[in-house]
């Protein structure tokens, strides 16, 4: 484990600099498919925090945020409580540092913590540097949307990552 790299649970407050790494992404990319610039309150609506399973958090690497990651709920039923889709957001100068990697590593081992035994990464198609990531750690693709979304007059496609951890 990269000692450099570490995460520390969301807070309310944290939020700030939340909105800052995903409104860029909003305004910047096809890695999420909102299209208008979000809100402190909107993101509370949208991120787990102060959930005991499903959790957010800050990502540092040499004590700086540089980035965030969280455990979303799959869907809204108990049957699904032992999957929950990984996100990361990085802040782009970061990337291509081994970060995201290090991160998802952790993740697993955070999921695990509170008997999430399936992740699942959902990835628009042209993302390639997400794709690999996962990949390379192991996730099978299972699932691909074609068409189901259009951003920057674009209609892309969705991939779906799965990984299985050991139980």
């Amino acid at each position: 484990m990269n000692d450099a790299i570490r995460l520390k649970k969301l807070e309310e407050k944290d939020l700030s600099q939340v909105k800052d790494i995903y409104n860029y992404y909003i305004e910047n990319s096809t890695g999420t498919f909102h299209t208008s610039l979000v809100s402190e309150n909107e993101l509370k609506e949208i991120l787990p925090v102060g959930d005991k399973r499903f959790r957010s958090f800050l990502i540092y690497f040499d004590n700086l945020v540089v980035g965030y990651c969280y455990l979303g709920r799959y869907k809204n039923r108990a049957a699904y409580d032992r999957t929950a889709e990984v996100t990361i957001y990085l802040k782009p100068e970061f990337f291509g540092k081994g970060i995201g990697r290090e991160v998802l590593q952790q993740m697993e081992q955070k999921a695990l913590e509170v008997d999430i035994f399936v992740l699942l990464g959902i990835i628009t198609a042209e993302n390639e540097a997400s794709i690999k990531l996962f990949e390379r750690m192991g996730y099978e693709k299972c699932g691909h949307f074609k068409q189901v979304g259009e951003k920057f007059g674009r209609i892309l496609d969705v991939v779906a990552y799965q990984k299985l951890l050991e139980q």
